[in-house]
């Protein structure tokens, strides 16, 4: 009911831009912009870039990021997970798609995973979040002539501690085991999977989500976000 609630909200109520307030639009056309050139304002940056933390967890496949998890997208980001702004999927799905391109998989289906929420974070906001974005990103892959699908095959099968303000190593013991990929058979053997999510920091979560799919026989190509945080990578954002 909560998340029926908030999609006619957004249909009927004044918005503004989720990233900067300007009225009367979701997304500005300049907030869409640090959206798709990875975060930085007037597009200094184009395109996805390959992303990775340190230290590297273990079993962390290869991750491209849309953007920065800065200025206007993190506000984006927060606008469709945590007000529930569900039309911000579109943009942000399309800039995952950017991200899943960035790998450059090869022939052959490709199997979006999310890396799943905790259930009571699902029905604290009323919606999936990743889930929502990813379906998104498909729709947009396949639109540009790739074979892809989004399969919800992650669990979390023991509860987790909140990760805000636990660093690197603490998410890793944290999530260590956490995770379990139920179904998805041949399709998840013959397909290419490729995880996805909204937020990287640590790359624990990502980790723990490669080793289960790995578990469960599948092939993880890599993985795909639509924002990393500078300050977690050693990397240059401009």
């Amino acid at each position: 009911m909560r998340g029926l609630w908030r999609e006619f909200a957004g249909l009927v109520l004044p918005v503004g831009c989720a990233g900067c307030g300007r009225p009367r639009t979701e997304l500005c056309e300049e907030c869409g912009r640090a959206l798709y050139a990875g975060g930085g304002r007037a597009g200094r940056r184009r395109g996805p870039r390959r992303v990775r933390p340190s230290p590297v967890p273990p079993g962390l496949p290869r991750v491209y990021a849309a953007a920065a998890y800065a200025d206007a997208v993190r506000a984006v980001l927060l606008a469709h997970k945590e007000r529930g702004a569900l039309a911000l999927a579109g943009p942000l799905g399309g800039a995952l798609a950017g991200a899943v391109r960035g790998l450059r998989p090869g022939p052959g289906p490709l199997l979006l995973i999310p890396v799943p929420s905790a259930p009571s974070a699902v029905a604290g906001r009323g919606h999936d979040p990743v889930r929502r974005i990813a379906l998104a990103a498909a729709r947009e892959l396949r639109r540009g002539g790739t074979e892809a699908r989004v399969l919800t095959v992650l669990r979390q099968r023991r509860t987790v501690f909140d990760q805000a303000g636990l660093g690197a190593r603490q998410r890793q013991l944290n999530l260590a085991g956490a995770l379990s990929a139920t179904g998805g058979g041949r399709l998840l053997r013959d397909g290419q999977a490729v995880l996805v999510d909204d937020l990287m920091t640590t790359g624990a979560s990502l980790a723990e989500a490669a080793r289960a799919v790995r578990a469960a026989g599948g092939r993880v190509t890599g993985a795909a976000v639509v924002a990393a945080s500078p300050s977690a990578f050693e990397i240059n954002w401009n």
